[in-house]
């Protein structure tokens, strides 16, 4: 097998495609900057280190085999132990010049009084770090979350205690004049840390940390988890007397936003964060699941065409109560079956999921699953 393409010392080089296993361009900043963050008490895996070799050179397996073959998956952020307590956190990379918001976003809503009310989905701050050589750059220090559908969901119960908190995040978010602007499925996170007796590598999340196999997990059920927003690059927070606002239109990661296509005028960003929510809903739940019929009307009004025809996110909230209290616990105890199921796994499936549900009743187990 090849070596791979030695590692360039500037980012600011011509890109080419590195071979497999190889750092890529845009992970130079994190090895260059890794003895500063151990000294800011934040170790990177050896990947980032300057005097890494890889591994697999020497034992002849395939790098992605390698627990030092696995870049991130975007390279702005990448996890870290912090070494005063040995947590996995998340570090994220930020250009002050091209978000210059996001910090501040950040650190408001991880600032008592707001970082303690409940109804606070945001990913918290936990420290901001200034570059000694950059001045246009800082490193957010998060906790390290994990995709909000993996592993998958068990139960109608355990997605709609999902949609009763990012709907009541975005209302908190709204109700302190902050607009999201990206709140798609990418930028809803979990803290999944529960769910995992044995922990799960920071990039390929189904496994093990070493990734010497699949990494043990448990349901929402047995353990609840909280969600969380991140990433605030384009979000705005304004001052009340100034809305509602018309802001210059901006592209999030759904391209999909009926204002967006229909004109260049500035737009309200409230309303397209209420569309970005319904549309995830959509397109996650509704369009690939059996059994969503109970929030199709609310989310049909979340997605119109017309913004201003869309319902607040206070709107959302109070209609989703209500439809949440009709909710029979039969229902919220049922599995959630995949449109695309193949029919021997859907078996199994159901096998599996019916054990649990006997155990789940046995033991009292709420079938609403809240933090």
């Amino acid at each position: 097998m090849s070596s791979p393409a030695p590692a360039e010392e500037d980012d600011d080089l011509p890109i080419r495609a590195p071979e497999h296993g190889a750092l890529m361009p845009s992970e130079l900043f994190w090895r260059r900057h890794h003895k500063w963050l151990e000294q800011r008490g934040y170790v990177l895996r050896p990947r980032y280190h300057d005097t890494w070799r890889p591994s697999w050179k020497a034992t002849g397996i395939q790098s992605y085999r390698a627990e030092d073959g696995i870049a991130a998956v975007v390279c702005v952020v990448v996890d870290a132990r912090r070494t005063s307590d040995g947590s996995i956190v998340a570090l994220k990379q930020v250009k002050k010049h091209i978000h210059p918001y996001e910090a501040d976003i950040g650190l408001f809503f991880s600032s008592e009084p707001l970082s303690s009310d409940p109804r606070n989905h945001c990913v918290r701050i936990l420290e901001v770090l200034e570059v000694p050589d950059d001045s246009d750059v800082t490193v957010l220090v998060m906790p390290y979350l994990h995709a909000y559908d993996c592993p998958r969901f068990d139960t109608f119960g355990e997605v709609v205690s999902f949609f009763k908190q990012i709907f009541e995040g975005l209302q908190f978010m709204h109700a302190h004049h902050v607009a999201h602007r990206d709140c798609y499925s990418r930028n809803i996170m979990m803290d999944a840390n529960h769910l995992f007796p044995e922990g799960f590598h920071p990039v390929v999340t189904l496994q093990k940390p070493d990734i010497s196999g699949s990494s043990k997990h448990s349901t929402r059920t047995w353990h609840p988890v909280r969600y969380y927003f991140v990433d605030f690059g384009i979000s705005r927070r304004y001052k009340p007397e100034d809305l509602p606002v018309l802001e210059p239109q901006i592209l999030g990661a759904d391209t999909t936003v009926p204002e967006f296509e229909e004109s260049d005028e500035p737009v309200d960003p409230f309303p397209t964060d209420v569309y970005y929510l319904g549309n995830m809903i959509r397109e996650d739940f509704i369009q690939t699941r059996y059994g969503f019929e109970f929030i199709e009307p609310l989310v049909s009004d979340m997605v119109q065409n017309d913004p201003s025809s869309r319902p607040t996110m206070d709107e959302v909230v109070t209609r989703f109560e209500a439809i949440r209290k009709s909710l029979s616990s039969w229902k919220l105890r049922s599995r959630i079956a995949e449109r695309d199921e193949v029919e021997l796994l859907e078996l199994y499936r159901t096998i599996i999921h019916w054990k649990r549900r006997i155990a789940y009743v046995a033991r009292r187990v709420p079938a609403l699953p809240l933090p």
